[in-house]
């Protein structure tokens, strides 16, 4: 392995799967046409998917069918309160992508749209056990909790936010981690690290920038990026070519993410 290869890709270890280290996300207006570049033309690997937005099912579908070792697909139900609903999720989710199995299943938003309940885990962890599910997660932004889940050992996967104006899982989860598939998502903070602050003279980042800060950090497996056509794909994917930061340049990120925190 050639240090570009080790820069570009990462392998998950709860999986055991090399994958690109930038994810896709469909469900912020990408066509099919984008789906397709991101699977077949660019290499992307890691898909976290939502079954009712997005363009990109049929697309997926088509790539699961191709070569079903290839992909790591990341799902779980809008709402999880309920073991139930992870088991009826699952199955309709197998069925829709033509799959034996997803890679990670996870509660999504842990504390907000789903919970952490005996019945929920222990619905996870019969997944899990069953082959359905390779893997359980959670997203979430209450960086504690996820550090103690991930000191707990509770969990295989943790998607959470991370970026140059919240830098905090430096200090609260990746301390605690052992071992799990490590997501970040938000690394433009909602596109507000690509705008101008007030007070802010010097360069602006781009994308691209929102992006290689995020894997500069060698906690971090895979971030996940949802670009709205194959333009700002393109240019996402862009930040792979030019490696990590460091340096002044990381120095500048972190700065410049401050003043966006305020």
């Amino acid at each position: 392995m050639n240090a570009a290869d080790a820069w570009t890709h990462a392998t998950l270890p709860r999986l055991d799967k090399r994958v690109s280290r930038l994810g896709i996300a469909f469900n912020y207006g990408l066509d099919a046409a984008g789906a397709r570049a991101a699977l077949f033309d660019h290499g992307m690997q890691y898909v976290f998917w939502t079954p009712l937005r997005g363009k990109g099912t049929d697309v997926l579908r088509e790539a699961l069918a191709a070569d079903r070792e290839r992909y790591v697909v990341a799902a779980g139900p809008t709402l999880g309160y309920w073991g139930g609903s992870f088991r009826s999720f699952v199955d309709r989710s197998l069925r829709t992508l033509g799959t034996d199995y997803l890679d990670v299943l996870q509660l999504n938003w842990l504390g907000v749209s789903s919970a952490w309940t005996e019945g929920t885990v222990d619905a996870l962890r019969e997944l899990r056990a069953s082959g359905k599910v390779r893997a359980i997660g959670v997203s979430i932004h209450d960086r504690p909790r996820a550090g103690q889940l991930a000191a707990d050992d509770a969990v295989d996967s943790l998607m959470i936010r991370y970026n140059a104006a919240h830098p905090g899982a430096e200090r609260d989860i990746f301390p605690h981690l052992r071992g799990q598939n490590v997501c970040a998502y938000t690394a433009t903070r909602w596109r507000k690290l690509l705008k101008r602050p007030k007070g802010w003279e010097g360069r602006v980042p781009t994308a691209a920038d929102c992006y290689r800060f995020c894997l500069s950090d060698p906690h971090v497996h895979v971030v996940l990026t949802g670009p709205k056509n194959l333009d700002e794909l393109r240019e996402n994917l862009s930040g792979l070519d030019q490696g990590a930061m460091e340096g002044e340049e990381l120095e500048w990120m972190r700065s410049f993410g401050k003043v966006v925190h305020g």
